[in-house]
This record gives C-alpha cells, sequence and structure tokens, in this order.
C-alpha cells in the first residue's frame, strides 16, 4: 500500500446519514507535500464524499503519482490532468466532470474536521439551502502565523454561538445548478476568482445557509518572504479581477495623505521628511493596534504578549503595503500596457 493511504476503502466508523450525494472538487498544483494528509483526511470523514475529483494544473512534482496511487487501490478518487490551470479552470473542469447533484469544494493545504463534509450536508438538508458556507480557521502555530492572521485575515463575528470567519470557497458545498447558472470560476485569475464566483452567487439570490461547525484549517504562510511574495501575486490579481476598491483603494489613500504631507519638503528643506516618517510609522502602529483589538476575543493577551505581537505586525503591514504597490504596478505596466500596445498595434494594421 502507498505511504499515508487510508487503511481500508471503507471507513469502519463512517455514518452515511445524508441522503444526497456529493462529489468533492479539488483542484491542485505542485501539492506532493499536502495532497496525502488531504485525502486521508477527505476519506475518514464522518460522512465520506461519495467521489472526489482532483484537476491537476501542471504540477511538477510527485502530486499526479500520490494520487494515482490512491485511485489504484480503490478510493472513489478521480483525477482530471490538465497542463496548466488555475484554479478557477481546475474547479471547472472538476465540477463539469462531477457525477454527482452536490460539489463541495475544497483546496490543497486544507485539513477538514472529521465531521466537516456531514455538517455541510446536514445543513443543505435542514434548510433546504442551495449553498452551504462552513467556517474556517488559519492554523496559527507560530509567532509570525498568529501576527500574520491578526494583521490581514478578516477577524470572526458572533454567530449564534459560535464565532464565525466571512464564506471561504475552501469550506462550501453547493448544488451543482448554482455552478451552473453564475458559469462557473472565472479560469484567467490566478486568485480573486473565488471572490467573483461567490459575488455571483449571492447576486443570483439562491438561498444561502451558513455551517459554523463545519471546520477546515487553513495554512498561512510561514515567513514574511513568501507573505510578501503571496500578496504581490494578490495585488494583481485582485486588479485584474475589478476588485480594487476592495483593498487596494484604501491602501492608496493612506499613502496619498503621506505623499501629501511631504510636500513642505520643498520649503522646509529634507529634514521635514523626519515628519512624514514618523506620520508612515504612527500609521503603521494605529492600524496595528486597531487589527489586534479587532482581534481580542479569538487572540486574547495581555499587555507584554500585545506589545510583541506590535513589534512584529508593524513591519508586516509595511511589507504588504510593498506587495500591494508592487503587484498593482505590475499590473498597470505589465498588462495594461501591453494590452494598450497590443491594441494600437491592430489600429495602425502592423
Amino acid at each position: 500500500m502507498a505511504s499515508g493511504l487510508v487503511a481500508s476503502k471503507t471507513h469502519p466508523e463512517s455514518k452515511q446519514t445524508s441522503v444526497i450525494r456529493i462529489s468533492v472538487v479539488v483542484p491542485v498544483r505542485n501539492e506532493a507535500g499536502s495532497i496525502r494528509e488531504l485525502l486521508d483526511s477527505l476519506l475518514s470523514q464522518t460522512r465520506r464524499p461519495d467521489e472526489i475529483v482532483i484537476t491537476d494544473g501542471g504540477s511538477a512534482d510527485g502530486t499526479p503519482e500520490i494520487i494515482e496511487g490512491y485511485i489504484k487501490q480503490g478510493f472513489p478518487v478521480r483525477l482530471i490532468r490538465e497542463k496548466a490551470a488555475f484554479p478557477g479552470r481546475g474547479r471547472n473542469l472538476a465540477a463539469a466532470q462531477a457525477n454527482f447533484e452536490w460539489l463541495a469544494f475544497t483546496d490543497a493545504g486544507i485539513s477538514p474536521a472529521a465531521d466537516w463534509l456531514e455538517a455541510l450536508a446536514r445543513r443543505a438538508e435542514t434548510e433546504s439551502a442551495d449553498v452551504v458556507y462552513g467556517a474556517w480557521e488559519p492554523v496559527v502555530d507560530s509567532l509570525f502565523k498568529k501576527c500574520a492572521a491578526i494583521a490581514y485575515l478578516p477577524p470572526p463575528t458572533k454567530s449564534g454561538d459560535s464565532l464565525i470567519r466571512p464564506r471561504f470557497i475552501a469550506s462550501a458545498l453547493m448544488r451543482r445548478a448554482v455552478w451552473e447558472s453564475v458559469g462557473g470560476f472565472p479560469e484567467h485569475l490566478r486568485s480573486a476568482e473565488d471572490l467573483l464566483f461567490m459575488n455571483s452567487i449571492e447576486r443570483a439570490n439562491f438561498r444561502v445557509a451558513s455551517a459554523p461547525h463545519a471546520l477546515v484549517k487553513w495554512q498561512l504562510q510561514p515567513t514574511i518572504g513568501r507573505t510578501f511574495r503571496r500578496f504581490v501575486s494578490y495585488a494583481r490579481n485582485n486588479m485584474r479581477a475589478g476588485l480594487w476598491r476592495q483593498w487596494q483603494a484604501q491602501v492608496f489613500k493612506w499613502y496619498g495623505f503621506l505623499l501629501v504631507s511631504a510636500l513642505p519638503v520643498f520649503v522646509m528643506g529634507s529634514r521635514w521628511l523626519l515628519i512624514t516618517l514618523l506620520l508612515w510609522l504612527s500609521l503603521l502602529a494605529a492600524r496595528s493596534v486597531v487589527a489586534i483589538r479587532r482581534n481580542r476575543t479569538c487572540y486574547p493577551a495581555g499587555i507584554f504578549q500585545n506589545l510583541v505581537r506590535l513589534i512584529v505586525i508593524v513591519p508586516l503591514l509595511a511589507t504588504l503595503d510593498a506587495a500591494t504597490f508592487i503587484g498593482t504596478l505590475q499590473w498597470v505596466l505589465i498588462e495594461k500596457l501591453h494590452a494598450s500596445n497590443s491594441n494600437e498595434t491592430v489600429r495602425n494594421g502592423t
């Protein structure tokens, strides 16, 4: 038996209490280090998936071979291999070939609770819902990850007796008709495709429910360098998706204010830049304090711990701001100018 495979094709404690049939859809690329854990978790669910459909979007590691090992063992896993596919296309390909009416979406690198799918299915049945969003939490197993969660993730809000974060595509269940009705996921985006997809569902007025106990854990980037690279990509794709008002606009306003504050340098001399520098550090510190305060319920701490967090979050926010500007500039200089030059060439007939 291949390393990492669950012990048998039928889980001894499996409880197929749901009458609906579910295909779990997963897009992957270069996930050799995490795909075993995800498949073992899905195959050990208290309500097991009727099938797991995975699209590999061009992995250069051993991801497809690991998945094929599960298939050869007779588990209800199917693999679609694509030379190159962003997550949106990966989900669309898997959803199109799924056999069942209900589609559950999750991602590689996600760790679902043992009753995740059962909780989603139960909610769909009891609420007669078309879409059910489950809960999610970041894995905060280091000081940096906890500070990262505080710095850039939306804090949870009270929902009944639970704290729940905003909707998350990697913890979602919906009828196939919902996916079809909104035209699936945008396929040209490396990120933000899930936001556009969920926004389309909201505009279509489907019956949406939440399942606060359908929990998945999501891994954050473990270092500031990897966080920076990820946010450069996020910023570029957020611009491409037309969602800049939800993120970049506020950052531009802050730095527009700092730019204006620096204008007296032409009258007062270079020493005035120290005033602007102090304003910038004050702004970062104020944003950090607000973030810590917003997360005080889910990440409680004493004064000393919060001071340590402040020391980490201030440079982290500065790094995220830099990534925001670089990703936005990449979109402007590479994509918009390239498109403009291409259109000009077409108009000139050359």
